[in-house]
């Protein structure tokens, strides 16, 4: 790493209005939480919550340069523009700031959309996006309440509600979404929860 957390913190909150810095440390504070409870890297957890939407206030046609010029995951050129920030702060938290753990990076790269096979750090960071203390949306509070007891149903939860809403809005779904909540369906049901 090429930089201290109190330098990235500078970094990262430069890049963003006040209001989603804000989002920001309730991203990091409930990734902390999350990890001491389920037993994940708490550094990890805050590293990965602090970098996950340093490109969010690009501009889009920049996002899509740097998918387009870096050879990064061109599918996501073709759905929502929302989801290219975190494909995007994944590489450049590898490349311009020397973040080289590719659990963190990981974590970063699909905390907006999910992916079959999610580590626990990325079901961690992914349901602290969705449910930290600035978060308002119908039934945030329940997804928060299954959080205390069980990550993966939170995440599911999250999920189901992230979807419900594309389909009211008659938005596309980008598929690995789907594919990473069928996946913690199974999970689930092998584990019998």
């Amino acid at each position: 790493m090429r930089y201290t957390r109190n330098e990235l913190l500078d970094i990262v909150s430069a890049q963003m209005p006040a209001r989603r810095w804000t989002h920001v440390e309730g991203v990091i504070e409930t990734s902390v939480r999350l990890a001491h409870r389920y037993g994940a890297d708490p550094i990890k957890a805050d590293l990965a919550a602090l970098l996950h939407d340093l490109a969010k206030f690009w501009p889009v046609e920049r996002q899509e340069a740097v998918v387009r010029e870096q050879g990064l995951n061109p599918e996501l050129l073709d759905y929502d523009k929302q989801l290219l920030h975190a494909e995007v702060a994944a590489f450049v938290a590898e490349q311009e700031y020397g973040i080289d753990d590719p659990e963190v990076l990981d974590a970063v790269r699909y905390h907006t959309s999910g992916r079959v096979g999610m580590t626990l750090l990325d079901k961690i960071v992914c349901l602290a996006d969705y449910i930290e203390p600035g978060r308002n949306f119908p039934g945030v509070e329940h997804i928060r309440e299954l959080a205390e007891h069980n990550l993966e149903q939170a995440l599911l939860a999250g999920f189901d509600s992230t979807i419900s809403f594309l389909i009211e809005k008659g938005k596309i779904i980008f598929p690995l979404t789907l594919l990473a909540r069928n996946d913690l369906v199974r999970q689930l049901d092998r584990e019998g929860k």
